[in-house]
């Protein structure tokens, strides 16, 4: 019998912004990018199991809501009181969903690789403030939102991670399937600078 690539190969989504980002043309006040593939896992734990996880991960996990740590190329965005996002590069995953499990063994937590649901854009420039609050109503102002925050929001009706590293960068992390209606839509906010 003939293994066929697929049988060998393991298979993992295509990014459904490369096409997008390699039509995309340039607005100097405004840079759109599709973020470098990245695993991602979510943790939800209790107390005992939190400092324990971020140990494991090599970050700590931040106990301030909205905020994000990080250190190594890994991240840790806090979603909630007792869930967050760890977001490492794809070669990391493995090893660090083993030794996270290993140092909250026994402890209540859960898990979860979902590093297939989601892409990233970046949305970078002295007018990245103005084509996100396009599509979404959040106080933009460093002041508001200041550099280390991070937020569930929406951008139109797609649901998003919003985190912003610099004074005029931010990244989105947007479930696969709404990414090509959040970019054209960031697209469509990009042409009212140009």
């Amino acid at each position: 019998m003939v293994e066929s690539a697929s049988m060998t190969t393991p298979l993992t989504p295509a990014n459904p912004l490369h096409v997008l980002a390699a039509a995309s043309r340039d607005v100097a006040a405004v840079r759109l990018a599709a973020l470098a593939p990245a695993a991602r896992l979510v943790f939800r734990g209790r107390e005992a199991a939190i400092g324990p996880a971020g140990e494991a991960f090599g970050v700590p996990l931040p106990r301030e809501a909205c905020r994000f740590n990080t250190a190594g190329g890994r991240f840790a965005f806090w979603l909630g009181p007792d869930e967050w996002l760890l977001l490492v590069p794809n070669a990391e995953a493995a090893p660090l969903f083993t030794a996270i499990e290993a140092a909250t063994t026994g402890l209540p937590h859960a898990l979860v690789d979902v590093s297939e649901r989601s892409v990233g854009i970046e949305v970078a420039g002295e007018k990245a403030a103005f084509v996100l609050n396009q599509g979404n109503p959040l106080d933009l102002s460093l002041a508001a939102f200041p550099i280390g925050m991070c937020t569930r929001t929406v951008f139109h009706k797609a649901e998003i991670l919003l985190v912003r590293h610099a004074p005029d960068v931010f990244h989105l992390d947007v479930w696969r399937s709404f990414a090509p209606y959040v970019w054209e839509l960031l697209e469509d906010a990009r042409r009212e600078l140009a």
